[in-house]
């Protein structure tokens, strides 16, 4: 199988790779920084990999390359908490995704022949923020700026569909792994004040890197697939109990709170990722049969350290 990613270095985008290749694929790294994708991935290590530079929002000759592939992966989109949301920042958000997946569907449109299936990221912030309610793959849009973007971005990925190319969204959530949120999370916890971030009711719907990799892998060869599939772990959690389970883990402190001000002050509307939450279950994950390595908090927590 041959297949095209964009975001191939980032987080996720790198243990697909890595997992491809193990598994005899070839694949595409679409990348704004080739220079950088070619450390990631050097031709000794990674002699499956080509690396393919592009510019996401601009038609180019990249877009030829997906010719000839069986699929497309689409990581790519600028990172949502890292900054404050400014109106320029909260433009350059939704172009990633908009634009970005717009230019994308237009290769495979114009591909020759075409890949069999797009597989395109999404989050789950597509259902907006609620201590109380429960969403699946059936609930309703939420209604802020991230469920509009998650609206934008999975309406520029469905109009592959008219060129009969399978469609799989995965909403994914909290990504768990040796690096990413968590990474973030564990410097106060190994300076003994680590605690819950804001009042610590908020859910927390999450996934282990692997598993999330492995729903992707299953998306891209089993044909059943198809449509939108929440990424998320069968088991989300509360914030305190995030907090508490790292500590576990760690032997340390769990009960020092970071006040909401604080994330806030550094991030303004961008603090809200972090403050509240959505409780989402993964009803069709489930349904059409996917097994999670990790289903639970303690298993992934205890992987991951």
């Amino acid at each position: 199988m041959k297949v095209a990613i964009t975001g191939a270095t980032g987080f996720v985008g790198g243990r697909l790779v890595e997992r491809l290749q193990a598994e005899g694929h070839q694949v595409i790294a679409l990348t704004r920084n080739p220079e950088q994708a070619l450390r990631r991935f050097p031709a000794t290590a990674f002699p499956a990999v080509e690396v393919v530079g592009y510019t996401p929002k601009v038609s180019g000759d990249w877009q030829q390359s997906l010719s000839g592939c069986d699929g497309v992966v689409n990581l790519a989109g600028e990172p949502i908490a890292e900054s404050r949301w400014t109106p320029e920042r909260k433009q350059t958000i939704l172009d990633s995704r908009k634009v970005g997946t717009q230019k994308l569907v237009e290769a495979i449109v114009q591909a020759t022949p075409k890949p069999s299936v797009l597989v395109n990221a999404s989050a789950i912030g597509y259902y907006g923020t609620s201590e109380t309610a429960t969403f699946d793959e059936t609930s309703a849009p939420g209604d802020d700026f991230l469920a509009q973007v998650c609206q934008a971005w999975e309406a520029e990925a469905q109009n592959v569909t008219q060129v009969g190319v399978r469609l799989v969204i995965v909403r994914i959530g909290i990504v768990l792994g040796d690096g990413g949120a968590l990474a973030k999370m564990l410097p106060p916890f190994k300076l003994f004040a680590g605690g819950p971030i804001g009042t610590g009711k908020q859910w927390f719907s999450w996934i282990h890197r692997e598993d999330l990799v492995n729903l992707i892998l299953q998306a891209l060869t089993n044909r059943s697939f198809e449509g939108v599939y929440n990424a998320t772990a069968p088991n989300p959690v509360r914030m305190t109990e995030l907090a508490q389970t790292l500590g576990d883990v760690l032997k340390r402190p769990s009960w020092l709170p970071v006040p909401s001000f604080a994330l806030e002050a550094l991030l303004g509307d961008g603090a809200k990722v972090v403050l509240e939450g959505q409780q989402v279950m993964p009803k069709r994950t489930q349904a059409i049969g996917f097994q999670y390595q990790y289903p639970a908090l303690s298993q992934a927590i205890a992987n991951i350290l």
